[in-house]
């Protein structure tokens, strides 16, 4: 799995002209899940997420998680995070999970930034969605499942 972290100042998705979900200052959180992830990886990266300090305290040093700045958070899942380029000029996403293991993950991702105390707004699984954000800093922070320490599978 692997989860990219834009802080945001706000940000917005909507379908068609619906709007489908947002957040006030916190990040967007893309999520991309792979063939082989676990719920077990969703949990591990979201609470990873939001214990990480990429806000900045009054003296202007990340020492803030987005639980302590009491920030929102923005679920969209993004199967492009999987895409194999090694080959040819058409990325491949063969890695990238089907709908049924993919969409209950990410799904898994935001309900456990909700437990760690975030409020998250979501994208709509498997939509086209038009993204409206304003970044802060720049920030951006990726996340992978396979560089976290987790037991082997058998």
């Amino acid at each position: 799995m692997k989860v990219v972290l834009q802080r945001v100042v706000r940000a917005a998705v909507t379908v068609g002209a619906e709007p489908v979900g947002a957040c006030r200052a916190g990040f967007v959180a893309f999520v991309g899940v792979g063939a082989d992830d676990s719920e077990a990886d969703a949990k591990q990266l979201a609470a990873k997420a939001a214990a990480l300090r990429i806000f900045a305290d009054s003296d202007r040093h990340f020492n803030l998680s987005i639980v302590e700045t009491e920030g929102e958070a923005l679920v969209i899942s993004q199967f492009t995070l999987l895409a194999d380029t090694r080959k040819g000029r058409r990325p491949s996403f063969n890695a990238a999970a089907g709908l049924e293991v993919a969409e209950p993950l990410v799904e898994a991702f935001a309900r456990e930034l909700e437990e760690q105390g975030i409020r998250v707004g979501r994208g709509r699984f498997g939509a086209h969605m038009t993204i409206e954000a304003i970044n802060d800093g720049p920030v951006t922070i990726v996340l992978d499942s396979d560089d976290l320490m987790r037991p082997r599978r058998s």
